[in-house]
């Protein structure tokens, strides 16, 4: 008979609360795994509204409270309370929001969950209509040239007013930031008030006849300016793609980074409005607490700490909440909490305690704040050791958010700072995002800046090194280190013609690898260096594209004939692979991999600007489809090759072993759903988020996280509880169960 925990987590697949391929469907599962996956209320939450729609108000919930035990048990709590009001479940038979969320009694929690089963699962299918002026019967003719799409729905979009679009300056679009965050709020307001004034709702409804015949009410009318300003830029991104006259292109670049920036913007503004709803709910909570708790920056987590000092050495029960600048100390007292004391963090370095790790016990695991002029210090302790590695990682990061890498860099005086006004960066010229800490600001001269751009400026109070001071520096700054750019692979001729403004040209041949020594995504012209002759001039970027050479490191072995490939590979470990060129016909590729002792080969089809082996499944990079086999096997397309490609030719033999005998495997590792290249630096905020650096090649797991952000990993590095060091986050839920992965802004990214 099946175990009851799996019969639960069936239901509450079936009830559409779970994707049908979750991790808890997974053979090596256990209840720990449901558990886990529930404990943070908003699956929960969620469910009842599935089981009755609106039963309650996803707003009044907190959808990413990962590392805030405070968020976690009041999502639970409010959980509770519908059950018993909306439900009809007595007290008595629920359980305690601790009995989930520390594990304690999860028998009696699927219980629960199992007495939820009895009402009929509803599920409400949101369908979004488009908007506009004019019924979708009126087209004629389906568009099938990407660039007039394009074109057509910006002009159908726009229709009324093109003519002022042309004196809109991004600045004056900024606004659309506060509407955004507000509109939930508005929508909220507006229900309420036609819900308690009939006239109001008729006179409404009159307006509504008369402006559109009824089609759109003013409530689907509010949310149409946060559709529109948040999809322009994905509409440039395909004009731009599609777009081949340079000065169209030149220009079309030019709208769309500030539609992107404008995209950030709107997005940051409406984050930190939820942030400062979050710190709202914290203020409420705390007693004792006189100082505002959004003056200390953004929250890090809240949970359960055990806390020393010198003063006092045996352990104490508290709860910390987390900021950028501070640490709030509490006692809890039911479901609220007594403030302590308030470290502030500009005075306090963490240490690690190594030693507390042997003991090998609850509440053994610790690190002390050593206060920086050698005052009374603490040391926190924490259940588990995993714990206490994500509370270091949550103090590292806030006390690298108010004393950044390059604060001090060059003579400046870089310090975390709240802009009253819209402000750009002095060095990139890209707006400083959100509504307070929204970037760093020299106290000396005055210049604002992102954390990213700190160790980019000239010496303080000079700006001869800076970048020229133009709206579009990005496309002006040029990136030299050839290290981070990749090789590029020639994909036509090129002699001179047209010939560069801006320094010799480089005579290229299709299928030449040329190392890229100066370029910019948004630049015509690139310099490169040709491999084979070390020539180094300029030639157009539009006639490379990503070398797999570069992409697939240790896996690309370079021209290579068959024996040569089995001779590279038969004294290697069985799934040993390599990607070669094809000698004969220089631009083609193929798979040579080791397979029950013996060499195969399988050669990289191309159609359609597309790679493939197997007719149904296509790629658009090599490295997109060395990933896909990397975690599924070559037998959806050869039957006789039943094998995963494991290990790349050039890695250590050992290396490979230790792969093999490694527990579990790839088991946790999630799928990878395209690979991207980094188009200018970004600095994580918290430990959710991914630190990049231009030209980092990136993993993307997954492109469904909130307001406009990924997830995905780059060498390597994850972190977070879940959206990466690429996505725990902000990107937040899927992988946070799996695996840390930090959380990707996709406008950081160029896809490949």
């Amino acid at each position: 008979m099946m175990e009851y925990w799996r019969q639960c987590a069936l239901w509450l697949i079936n009830c559409k609360v779970l994707p049908p391929n979750h991790r808890v469907t997974w053979e090596s599962a256990q209840v720990f795994d449901l558990a886990q996956t529930l404990r943070d209320g908003v699956l929960l939450c969620q469910l009842l509204n599935n089981l009755r729609p609106q039963s309650i108000n996803l707003k009044e919930i907190n959808l990413r409270p990962q590392m805030s035990q405070f968020l976690c048990l009041k999502n639970i709590r409010t959980f509770l309370s519908a059950c018993y009001e909306i439900f009809g479940m007595k007290k008595s038979e629920l359980f305690e929001a601790f009995d989930l969320f520390d594990v304690r009694d999860f028998g009696k929690v699927s219980n629960r969950i199992h007495a939820l089963s009895m009402f009929t699962c509803r599920l409400i299918i949101r369908y979004q209509t488009d908007y506009g002026s004019r019924p979708r019967t009126e087209i004629k003719q389906v568009e099938t040239d990407i660039r007039s799409c394009c074109l057509t729905e910006i002009k159908q979009t726009e229709e009324k007013y093109t003519e002022t679009l042309d004196s809109i300056e991004k600045v004056r679009l900024l606004i659309y930031g506060k509407y955004c965050s507000h509109v939930e709020t508005a929508i909220v307001a507006l229900d309420d008030i036609c819900k308690h004034r009939e006239d109001i709702r008729m006179k409404l409804e009159e307006c509504a006849k008369r402006a559109n015949y009824g089609k759109f009410t003013l409530r689907d009318l509010l949310v149409v300016p946060m559709q529109r300003v948040l999809k322009y830029h994905l509409l440039l991104q395909e004009l731009v793609k599609h777009t081949h006259d340079a000065a169209d292109k030149s220009n079309l670049r030019l709208a769309l980074d500030a539609m992107k920036d404008l995209a950030q913007y709107v997005n940051e503004v409406k984050r930190d409005n939820e942030t400062l709803r979050d710190i709202a709910q914290y203020q409420k909570s705390i007693e004792n607490l006189n100082q505002s708790l959004s003056t200390y920056g953004r929250p890090k987590g809240d949970g359960e700490v055990r806390v020393t000092s010198i003063d006092k050495r045996a352990k104490q029960d508290r709860h910390i909440f987390l900021f950028d600048a501070a640490v709030i100390v509490c006692k809890r007292r039911g479901d609220n909490y007594e403030m302590k004391e308030v470290i502030d963090l500009h005075h306090f370095k963490i240490t690690n305690n190594p030693t507390s790790d042997k003991e090998n016990r609850k509440w053994s695991y610790g690190f002390y704040l050593t206060h920086n002029q050698g005052q009374s210090g603490f040391e926190l302790f924490f259940k588990t050791k995993e714990l206490k590695k994500k509370w270091l990682e949550q103090f590292g990061m806030a006390i690298s958010n108010i004393r950044p890498e390059n604060g001090t860099s060059n003579f400046h005086e870089f310090k975390m700072h709240t802009f009253d006004r819209i402000t750009s960066c002095s060095y990139c010229h890209m707006l400083l995002r959100g509504i307070f800490n929204q970037g760093y600001l020299c106290s000396k001269c005055g210049v604002g800046a992102h954390k990213e751009c700190l160790g980019r400026f000239g010496s303080c109070g000079k700006t001869g090194e800076n970048p020229p001071q133009n709206t579009d520096s990005r496309k002006q700054k040029q990136v030299k280190s050839p290290l981070r750019l990749p090789k590029m692979l020639v994909t036509r001729n090129y002699f001179g013609v047209p010939s560069p403004i801006c320094g010799p040209p480089l005579n290229i041949q299709q299928g030449d690898i040329i190392e890229l020594v100066c370029a910019d995504l948004h630049s015509s012209w690139w310099q490169g260096k040709i491999l084979a002759t070390r020539e180094v001039g300029f030639f157009p970027s539009d006639a490379v594209k990503p070398c797999p050479c570069c992409l697939l490191d240790c896996r690309f072995a370079g021209p290579m004939e068959r024996l040569q490939a089995e001779a590279e590979l038969i004294n290697r470990g069985n799934s040993t692979y390599l990607v070669r060129h094809r000698s004969r016909e220089f631009t083609e590729y193929a798979i040579s991999i080791k397979y029950s002792n013996d060499v195969k080969h399988i050669k990289i089809l191309t159609r359609d600007a597309c790679f493939h082996i197997a007719e149904n499944k296509k790629f658009r990079s090599i490295l997109e489809l060395i990933e896909y086999y990397k975690h599924h096997s070559l037998r959806e397309g050869f039957r006789s090759l039943d094998t995963t490609l494991q290990f790349p030719y050039r890695e250590q033999e050992n290396a490979a072993m230790l792969h093999t005998n490694r527990p579990g495997g790839n088991m946790f590792t999630p799928k990878v759903m395209g690979v991207a290249i980094a188009r200018y630096d970004f600095s994580s905020r918290d430990t959710r988020e991914l630190s990049l650096q231009e030209g980092d090649v990136v993993k993307i797991y997954t492109k469904s996280g909130a307001n406009g952000w990924w997830r995905g990993e780059v060498s390597g590095r994850v972190s977070g509880p879940s959206r990466h060091n690429v996505c725990e986050c902000v990107c937040s839920s899927c992988c946070v169960e799996l695996r840390s992965v930090p959380v990707i802004e996709p406008w950081c990214l160029s896809v490949c």
